[in-house]
Order: C-alpha cells, then structure tokens, then sequence
C-alpha cells in the first residue's frame, strides 16, 4: 500500500480511474449513486482545469483502491455558492475536498486520516484558513438503509469538522432503485485551519 500527493498532469492521467471508483464505491449506501463514464467525465472537469487541485491516491500495487479529492471552493461557485450565501466567508478563503472514496476491503487501515492529513497540508500551504465538504443527507428509515451502516459524523467531528448551520446544497443524480435523476441535499461540514 502507498499513498500518493497527485497534482498537476499526475492528477488528470489519474481521473479515469477516479471515476470508476467513484461509480463502485458510491454505489452503495448512503449515496446510492447509479453512475456512468460521461457524466464522471463532466463532473471531473473541474480538477483538469484548476492548478490547485490535489488528488490524494491510494494505490495496493498499481491499483487505485481509493482517493480524495480537492480543489478551491470558487471552481464549484456555480454548484455551491447559495449554500455559502448566508455564511460571513469569503469562498476564497475556503478549500473543497469533495469526495473521499475506498473499496470496502481496504477501509479501517488509517487511510481516511491519510486522505485528510494529506488534504489539509495542501490548503495550508495554498494559505487558505477554511476546509469544507459535504455528505449526502438520507432519513433514517430509508428502505435501502443496511441495518450495520455507521454514518462519518463521529470521524469527521474528531478531526475538528462539524455541520455548517444552514449550508445546505442540492446536487442531481440518479439512485440505483429510481428511474431518473432526483435532488438530494448535501450537507456542509467545515474547519477552520489552526498555523
């Protein structure tokens, strides 16, 4: 196992495997994600164009098993921006870390405070003060809820994360059990950066 800082041409050659994990892993339960390579492609596109973006790679061997991902948070204005309408934060001063993704079998070794450590040292040498991200909000009895899911809510607090009051964003996709694409609201969680 080794754990790569991706940036840059690395970062690109290194999305087509992104989005085939992303498609596996958010497949399951709470995201329920019954993704395609087109619409990965489009919703990628971000990190091809911004010079800050960081891909933290997981790699057993020559296979990525998992990755996070991040860029600032003005190369989502258009997705996010209402949900930071009402917040007292210039969206400069913000970093994105958008998905954190890792098959099944690879998961309790560490490597969720590896994709962070890694994460968080980039905004820090980018200068920005604030670390956001966000995670999909299901009820509690939804039916395809599996009865042993344990939600991040206890990880992300004790890395000093916790719900920004009233940052809620809509983002589109298809469910595995619907027919066609329906909103689902995201909730934002962010950290100030201590030096």
């Amino acid at each position: 196992m080794r754990v790569e800082r991706l940036t840059g041409q690395d970062l690109v050659a290194a999305l087509d495997d992104v989005a085939q994990l992303r498609i596996t892993v958010f497949r399951d339960f709470p995201y329920l994600y019954d993704g395609d390579v087109a619409y990965e492609r489009a919703y990628l596109e971000p990190y091809r164009q911004s010079e800050d973006a960081i891909l933290v790679a997981a790699f057993d061997g020559e296979r990525l098993v998992g990755a996070s991902t991040g860029t600032p948070m003005e190369d989502h204005a258009e997705d996010f921006a209402a949900a930071f309408s009402g917040q007292d934060i210039d969206m400069k001063d913000i970093f994105y870390c958008a998905e954190s993704v890792l098959l099944p079998e690879y998961r309790g070794r560490g490597l969720g405070h590896a994709f962070f450590d890694a994460r968080e040292a980039h905004v820090r040498a980018l200068g920005r003060d604030y670390v956001a991200f966000c995670g999909v909000v299901r009820p509690q009895d939804h039916p395809l809820r599996p009865e042993a899911y344990q939600p991040l809510d206890g990880f992300w607090h004790k890395r000093g994360y916790a719900p920004v009051e009233g940052a809620v964003a809509t983002y589109r996709w298809k469910d595995i059990d619907q027919p066609q694409e329906t909103d689902h609201p995201l909730q934002f969680w962010m950290r100030r950066l201590e030096d």
